[in-house]
């Protein structure tokens, strides 16, 4: 006999988002060995600057020989064992969070817990600040995964904030008390709110104006916040309007009295999966004011450590302070250019995005694609992308968007050529669309 949680489908594996994946793995593209086969457009990752991250190592080859100052350091990696984390790699990333913020707000390494990528750390917190059956609101759209990494070993639960695309789907505090009101409703205790800042899948930044709701909302019901930030080196606009603002940020800006039990409240998020492009080195963490939630997230990061030899190399990379600068520059033009050929290519396609300015994907509109208002056309016209079209993108039901019709799209872990392919791809498919619904108009169209 097995366990309740080994034997009940609570993993979340059945959403549209991992059947995407498991179509894909079936089929996989390749431009000489299968051509026709699947462009994976569902995985958020950064593969544009590994060029760059090559050429520093191959200039510091002593960091991967494992040595310092000439002399091997690998006896000391292999033995250590403190899950409180290499004092060295805590530091360089407190600096490396400091610096890509602009210096706005100072970081302390004893503030800051280690752990194996952005989903320990966020089920870490609701290990932390949850009790099973207990929730936290989450605005949608959001991440597919967190279903999983939130709910599933911990019980916690998620009640839904539905945003909608009228505003492009900002947060607003209307919206934040009909979500604590459906909490009380379903009988949950609220928790708090998790947000992503820049927001998967949205691509966007939060505004100042929301993350003060977001204050004002926690102060009022007394409940945490947590942030998530993994994407916020990937910020490509970074005008006075658009660019990020960390929750530290406006948390710091009401440094009085006031403002002292709230700063126990806020809690944030952080890998270097999604800026650096290293999701395979698993580093995470979570960095807090509250003393209680730092004690006993070390405790259970001993279940989620990041080996020694990766903190290692890590904290000589990100102490060259000048390559870092220089990466984080050049990473965020090319990102910014790569989105626009997505954005380019749809358009000619006919399908517009929500303006973006961050992140490894876009938030798609194809409404008017649909062959009814309905998540069941969603579903119906997703099939057919994934299994006519070839591109595996993620509809928005899975990211439980309240309204059908919304994709979305990763651009920054294909190859351009594979991202040119797919826009003729999606330009063929949507033609025969319209040929079909606006026959008149198409054929007035190929007159000109």
């Amino acid at each position: 006999m097995l366990s309740r949680k080994a034997s009940k489908d609570s993993h979340g594996q059945d959403s549209s988002y991992f059947q995407g994946w498991q179509e894909y793995e079936k089929n996989p593209y390749h431009p000489i060995q299968n051509p026709m086969g699947i462009i994976q457009m569902g995985l958020a990752e950064n593969q544009l600057s590994f060029d760059l991250l090559e050429s520093w190592l191959r200039r510091n080859s002593n960091t991967m020989a494992l040595k310092k100052d000439g002399v091997s350091a690998f006896k000391d990696l292999a033995l250590f064992q403190d899950y409180h984390g290499l004092p060295a790699f805590k530091e360089a990333l407190v600096n490396f969070m400091t610096s890509m913020r602009g210096n706005k707000i100072k970081y302390s390494s004893d503030k800051l817990v280690l752990t194996a990528g952005a989903t320990a750390a966020n089920e870490i917190l609701m290990f932390c600040l949850t009790d099973p059956g207990q929730a936290f609101i989450l605005p949608t759209p959001y991440y597919p995964g967190f279903d999983r990494d939130l709910k599933w070993r911990t019980g916690a639960e998620i009640v839904p904030m539905h945003c909608s695309s009228s505003n492009g789907f900002r947060i607003t505090r209307c919206a934040l008390e009909q979500a604590y009101q459906l909490g009380q409703e379903l009988n949950l205790k609220i928790k708090g709110v998790l947000v992503t800042n820049p927001s998967n899948p949205l691509g966007t930044t939060m505004t100042k104006t929301e993350l003060n709701h977001l204050l004002d909302f926690a102060i009022d019901k007394n409940i945490h916040i947590v942030s998530d930030e993994i994407y916020s080196g990937t910020v490509f606009d970074c005008s006075s309007t658009t660019g990020f603002t960390s929750i530290m940020e406006v948390l710091n800006e009401r440094n009085n009295n006031n403002y002292n039990n709230i700063r126990n409240h806020i809690h944030m998020v952080y890998s270097l999966s999604k800026d650096l492009g290293l999701p395979g080195f698993r580093v995470g963490l979570i960095y807090s004011n509250n003393e209680k939630v730092i004690a006993a997230a070390t405790k259970m990061s001993s279940f989620a450590l990041v080996s020694s030899q990766t903190q290692f190399m890590l904290s000589n990379l990100l102490s060259d302070a000048k390559f870092i600068k220089k990466y984080m520059v050049e990473n965020q033009r090319r990102l910014k250019r790569r989105k626009d050929m997505l954005v380019r290519g749809l358009r000619k396609a006919g399908i517009s995005c929500l303006r973006s300015n961050a992140g490894l994907f876009c938030w798609v509109d194809m409404r008017h694609l649909l062959s009814s208002d309905s998540f069941e056309a969603e579903k119906e016209l997703w099939k057919r992308i994934v299994c006519e079209v070839g591109l595996n993108i993620s509809p928005g039901s899975s990211c439980h968007c309240s309204q059908p019709g919304w994709f979305r799209i990763c651009f920054a872990n294909i190859s351009e050529d594979a991202l040119h392919l797919a826009m003729h791809r999606m330009k063929v498919f949507t033609s025969s669309i319209f040929s079909v619904r606006f026959p008149i108009i198409m054929m007035r169209k190929k007159s000109f």
